[in-house]
């Protein structure tokens, strides 16, 4: 693309703060039912999937969350694709309303007491479809607000709309417990639950009326004018390998790595403190989102400097330093939020002896896979209790070594239902009492949680963050040509942050399951941060310079 002339500095216009603002709610929405649906997971398994136990209840709840992810990059093609050919408002305006509906939907969707199986099904109808209009929500809001950025501002501009994480969680946090504190646990459980739901029309309807008052994208009224625009904007941008390579390049090159460094400093983190530390589930919360509040500024500093010195070093950096240095943090976090866990591992390590053959592939995703063989059965009963451990090859049924107390395993494989149950109380209870003889922790005490050093930590994961997510949506916005902006950039960024970053827990509770470190969840961001980092220093261009009215 061609480099655009350098504007003079001027303060942002009235109608450019409308601009941000509009664009910015779409994102709102994004988090908004993000922690809503993320914090009521428990509820509304209970409500939807009846029929299930209560761990299969939360299990199906999050895949009928994670639904929405995985159908984004489709979204992106649907809506990149009107986007390009007939405006970025009117496409903008499509998405909001489908999003946003599909949010209040679920507050009024029947139960599976009430319409059964057909409740869960429209549940996970309603997740994607915001999925698929969410595919098309951000791609839109990050080139509406671009094409409308002075040159030399686009970073700052855009990066506006990378803030809106806070707003959001804080938007749930104070529906959630204010409803909550009005009406009771019991009702809320019941259906106070479906208010904060309902609550988003109000968000919905502010959106709408703002985004019926805006123009059309400079960019894009300048392109049409002069009879430009594409026919073929899906062809044009994956049928041509001069556009397809770019795409690809911005896929492995930026947004790959930026999701897993995104969902590891917000998301992995919550879920490291809350499941493997065992912290209470509202201190987690409001531990990172004291981060949040701290670390926000830095998405706008992030972006301005991008327009500065360039989006790419900002970016890269981001995604190298994270890699170095998630391990310490880590264990530091650990420290931070259970040193009894801490000086445990140290003290008192855990060793499984076993015969390798006998181990199976630990995740078990569905909850509805029996483990048999007695290597298998002390791995889960360790993974439950969040013990790391070490591997030790061995003969025979496989021994727990806890300090120096050793515990023999079972096989539970042609055992009588009766007699297996009983063998797994019994052999649960015998590896809880000895870990808790060796000082292993059943939950982290509330007294020697170092909140202010927890949030230090997470401070700075949230600042790595704001490094790689600050700068991302102008520099994607400034790889593609006008007539295909809205598709091309879309695509790279929902599959980066739908595929790469959603599956980041999911993959990391695999491979902690599979190797018994708690830590080792941790090399799967690090590797794709490598792999962004490497391929984004020697393949991909600066672009803050770019002219983004540019057709070519």
């Amino acid at each position: 693309m061609a480099t655009a002339p350098k504007a003079a500095s001027r303060d942002m216009t009235p109608e450019e703060r409308k601009v941000i603002f509009a664009s910015s709610l779409g994102t709102v929405f994004e988090w908004y039912d993000f922690y809503l649906y993320g914090t009521l997971t428990a509820i509304i398994g209970k409500q939807f999937f009846t029929n299930l136990d209560p761990t299969s209840q939360v299990i199906f709840s999050l895949l009928a969350f994670a639904a929405g992810f995985l159908v984004r990059p489709f979204g992106a093609l649907v809506f990149g694709r009107l986007g390009d050919m007939i405006g970025r408002k009117y496409t903008f305006l499509i998405t909001i309303l489908i999003m946003g509906g599909s949010t209040f939907t679920v507050g009024i969707l029947p139960t599976y007491k009430a319409i059964g199986v057909a409740a869960p099904v429209l549940l996970i109808a309603l997740r994607i479809l915001q999925g698929l209009a969410l595919g098309g929500e951000y791609g839109g809001a990050a080139t509406y607000v671009a094409e409308h950025a002075p040159a030399g501002k686009r970073g700052a501009y855009t990066s506006w709309i990378q803030t809106t994480a806070t707003l959001g969680l804080f938007l749930s946090l104070i529906v959630i417990l204010g409803t909550r504190t009005a009406i009771g646990e019991a009702e809320f459980a019941e259906w106070g639950w479906r208010i904060p739901f309902l609550v988003s029309v109000f968000l919905l309807a502010i959106s709408v009326w703002i985004r019926l008052s805006m123009n059309e994208s400079p960019a894009f009224a300048k392109m049409k004018a002069e009879g430009k625009t594409s026919k073929a904007p899906l062809t044009e941008s994956f049928g041509q390998w001069k556009n397809l390579k770019i795409v690809i390049l911005a896929l492995v090159g930026l947004t790959a790595g930026q999701a897993v460094v995104w969902y590891t400093g917000q998301f992995y983190a919550l879920f490291f403190l809350e499941k493997t530390l065992k912290v209470d589930g509202a201190t987690a919360n409001l531990l990172v989102a004291a981060s949040l509040v701290i670390g926000t500024p830095f998405f706008v500093i992030f972006g301005t400097l991008s327009d500065r010195i360039g989006r790419k070093p900002i970016i890269l950096a981001g995604c190298l330093i994270a890699a170095c240095t998630y391990f310490p943090l880590f264990k530091a976090l650990t420290a931070a939020a259970n040193p009894d866990l801490a000086a445990a591992q140290v003290k008192n390590k855990v060793i499984i002896t076993a015969n390798q053959d006998e181990c199976s592939f630990q995740f078990n995703p569905t909850g509805t896979l029996k483990f048999t063989s007695s290597c298998d059965i002390a791995k889960q009963v360790l993974a439950a209790n969040s013990v790391s451990y070490e591997d030790q090859t061995g003969t025979g049924t496989a021994k727990i070594s806890i300090g120096e107390t050793v515990i023999e395993s079972y096989t539970s494989k042609g055992l009588p239902a009766d007699e297996a149950k009983k063998k797994d109380a019994e052999f649960k209870k015998t590896v809880v009492d000895a870990l808790k003889v060796a000082g292993y922790p059943a939950k982290a005490d509330p007294e020697k949680v170092n909140k202010l050093q927890i949030i230090l930590i997470l401070t700075i994961l949230v600042i790595y963050v704001t490094m790689v997510y600050g700068p991302i949506a102008a520099m994607l916005v400034e790889m593609f040509p006008t007539r295909i902006r809205y598709t091309s950039m879309s695509l790279p960024y929902h599959i980066g942050n739908g595929w790469f970053g959603g599956l980041l827990p999911a993959t990391g509770a695999a491979i902690v399951a599979q190797t018994g470190n708690m830590y080792n969840g941790l090399w799967y961001p690090i590797v794709i941060a490598l792999m962004t980092f490497v391929i984004g220093v020697f393949f991909v261009p600066e672009t803050k310079d770019n002219d983004i009215y540019a057709n070519d």
